[in-house]
């Protein structure tokens, strides 16, 4: 399953996978978060699943296709939250279920989300993969809600560069992710003007 050209992509999280390719994908992005993509060869995807080699390429044809299979399918557990503050075209309740959701998330899976953010392979993959651009772009016009002046923009993308700094920073790498997730949450929703 090679990386689709953007007229044959899917939407982020739409795509269902096999449940060997979940394991696949889900152990790669685990190893990835270890070792860097580069640093993380088709072997050590397919010892971490315990299937040979073959069966990983069977499941998937190229190495860029479990990356971005796997992106997929981790940033398709944001889709439920997203499609209902869409749904609610700009409530500022739904915004701030899904800014909870965004900040759930990335606190949950701290050692991904430096992965994410920072590897060379990841980065240039998604700046070229069209379903990925497509979901942040509805993901940061949900939060933006009817607002789209400057002010607001500027604030919600101050607020998404911080949820990925801050779970991600030294400072807080000893915070549970309960004091963690509850003091971001609060800051991000009161710096956007959101309801608690």
């Amino acid at each position: 399953m090679p990386p689709t050209s953007p007229a044959t992509a899917s939407p982020v999280g739409s795509t269902t996978y096999s449940a060997a390719q979940l394991r696949t994908a889900t152990a790669a992005l685990e190893l990835f978060a270890r070792h860097g993509v580069s640093g993380t060869s088709l072997q050590m995807i397919a010892d971490a699943t315990g299937v040979t080699k073959a069966a990983v390429y069977h499941q998937f044809k190229t190495k860029e296709a479990v990356v971005v299979a796997a992106v997929d399918v981790e940033l398709g557990r944001l889709e439920p939250a997203l499609d209902a503050a869409e749904a609610a075209a700009g409530d500022p309740d739904a915004r701030s279920a899904l800014l909870g959701e965004v900040i759930d998330h990335a606190v949950g899976r701290r050692r991904m989300v430096g992965t994410l953010q920072h590897d060379p392979v990841i980065v240039r993959l998604l700046s070229e993969h069209e379903p990925f651009q497509q979901f942040m772009e509805r993901l940061f016009r949900a939060l933006l809600g009817d607002r789209i002046d400057a002010t607001a923009r500027i604030r919600v993308a101050m607020v998404a560069s911080a949820i990925g700094g801050v779970v991600t920073h030294p400072l807080v790498a000893g915070l549970d992710d309960a004091a963690l997730r509850g003091d971001l949450l609060s800051l991000s929703l009161r710096f956007l003007s959101l309801p608690d």
